[in-house]
């Protein structure tokens, strides 16, 4: 397994180098929207502690990612009213990971609707903005 990427994308967000659309935060971890989101109010839980993927994280720091993509997810069945979420999460190239920082991605589902592929462009940061602020309301 490679070593851990100080320049990662999420990284640089908890450096605050890059915006991002921050739902929930503690001193463990770190919620925000997905940039590419596959349905409104798809977001992300990462640790701010330095962890590549599951496969070399603290049993601390999953611990407490874990505990955050429950509230989370509270969080976001009742600010989009989901019938249910789908939590992804991706370890090294071979499992589709894409950003090497652990990362659990909750997205919302409703009954009837299908998963969208992974979107090739940004979401509108107005909509990304919108819909943080809807599951902060409901945390």
């Amino acid at each position: 397994m490679r070593a851990y990427d100080t320049e990662n994308v999420f990284a640089k967000i908890l450096r605050k180098e890059l915006p991002a659309h921050v739902v929930y935060e503690d001193d463990d971890t770190l919620a925000l929207m997905d940039i590419m989101p596959r349905t409104p109010g798809h977001c992300l839980v990462i640790p701010k502690a330095p962890a590549r993927n599951m496969l070399d994280v603290s049993e601390a720091s999953l611990a407490a990612v874990i505990q955050t993509v429950k509230k989370v997810s509270n969080a976001v069945m009742r600010a989009f009213d989901a019938d249910g979420i789908t939590i992804h999460q991706f370890n090294e190239d071979a499992g589709g990971q894409v950003v090497f920082h652990l990362h659990f991605h909750i997205i919302p589902r409703h009954i009837g609707e299908p998963l969208a592929q992974a979107p090739v462009q940004m979401g509108e940061q107005d909509e990304l903005r919108v819909n943080a602020q809807k599951i902060r309301s409901a945390l």
